[in-house]
């Protein structure tokens, strides 16, 4: 039997963050209950084409999934459960903004069978939070960490680094800070400029302005550094965790397994009839929840992804990852060869300088190959 992992979208938020790109969207009031029944029938409609699947995890995204009734949440985890075979110790994790009014909700998630809480807490500077549109305090975000470590076996926060006007100083204290209040994982993100969001424009017009690319790498080194003191260690470019911690969902992702995306604007990868499937959901929640209501599913297209297709998404997920990727899996996945799929030319070179480690089973980053891996992968994959 094929295993799954599954993400569902929650694509309600309080405020639009001037960073964001994700697919989150602003409502006075959220239709709960339509969104509720929505995601129900999609998950089902899925579930009746895929067939039993080992069911690995289960991830509520957005957006802002603390927004969710815990009744909503309930109720799709008691669905999945029941139309796919969990494994024993199910991952089951839920995204959360740390304001009050969703911290209180955590004994709720909790009761509805969340076992693992992911805070974007991103800063525990009050200026910092305010810049990046925030809606809470830094003394919100420690209150719901503590309240997160208290209901939940496994705990995981985000940060985000390479801000306007960020010194390597005031980075290692505030990440000395988040250490003593992290539990088992931390993702550590780089700011960056996506196009079409508020920072985009205020990036064009020189409003804002991000360190330099060295400062930016001695932030990205200091990470793994300060990370490393409290035995976090990265699994991945940028996500540090306790051996045996690390985010099995995730994993699902960079090991290039499948998983099912239910919800407005949400993909997936999944095997059918030999075939992997990019799978895809209309954007917009409302003619979303529409095509839901009237025909089971808010599918847009499922693209039948070629040989090449799989193995550049292998090559760009697998290498992110320390252990890299597993040479016999990736043939086995995709088709091709390691050597069929990248250039091999650059391949040598790139072992030559240390960015890659190649040998008879894996193909895998080092650390100074982990840090230029955008343009490492640019001129590798073909």
């Amino acid at each position: 039997m094929e295993t799954l992992a599954l993400y569902i979208h929650w694509p309600f938020c309080l405020a639009k963050c001037p960073y964001c790109d994700f697919n989150s969207h602003v409502r006075a009031r959220i239709p709960q209950a339509r969104f509720r029944a929505a995601l129900q029938r999609e998950l089902a409609w899925e579930a009746a084409r895929l067939g039993r699947r080992h069911l690995t995890s289960i991830f509520f995204g957005g957006g802002t999934p603390s927004l969710m009734e815990p009744e909503t949440v309930a109720a799709l985890i008691d669905d999945a459960t029941k139309l796919f075979d969990p494994i024993p110790a199910l991952e089951i994790t839920l995204e959360a903004n740390p304001t009050s009014v969703e911290a209180g909700r955590f004994a709720g998630f909790h009761a509805a069978g969340v076992n693992r809480v992911s805070i974007g807490v991103q800063s525990l500077d009050d200026a910092t939070l305010r810049g990046l549109g925030r809606e809470h305090s830094a003394a919100q975000a420690i209150a719901a960490l503590e309240t997160g470590r208290r209901i939940f076996p496994r705990l995981s926060f985000d940060l985000i680094y390479a801000r306007p006007s960020q010194t390597l100083a005031g980075w290692r204290a505030e990440l000395r800070q988040a250490l003593t209040l992290a539990a088992d994982h931390l993702s550590l993100y780089q700011l960056t400029i996506e196009p079409g969001t508020a920072y985009e424009a205020l990036h064009r017009h020189g409003k804002i302005l991000l360190p330099d690319p060295d400062l930016a790498a001695d932030l990205y080194e200091a990470t793994g550094e300060e990370a490393g003191k409290f035995g976090l260690l990265p699994y991945e470019v940028s996500n540090y965790a306790r051996k045996g911690a690390e985010s099995r969902h995730n994993l699902a992702y960079w090991r290039y397994a499948d998983y099912a995306g239910i919800g407005p604007g949400a993909h997936g990868r999944i095997t059918l009839d030999g075939k992997l499937l990019a799978t895809r959901r209309h954007r917009a929640p409302e003619p979303w929840a529409e095509l839901v209501e009237h025909q089971g599913h808010g599918s847009t297209a499922d693209e039948n992804l070629s040989a090449e297709d799989r193995a550049r998404e292998m090559l760009l997920m697998g290498l992110r990852l320390t252990e890299g990727i597993d040479i016999a899996r990736f043939a086995a996945r995709t088709g091709l060869s390691l050597d069929a799929a990248l250039d091999t030319d650059i391949l040598a070179r790139a072992v030559a300088e240390d960015y890659l480690i190649h040998s008879a089973s894996t193909l895998r980053a080092t650390p100074a190959g982990r840090l230029r891996l955008d343009a490492l992968l640019g001129a590798l994959v073909r």
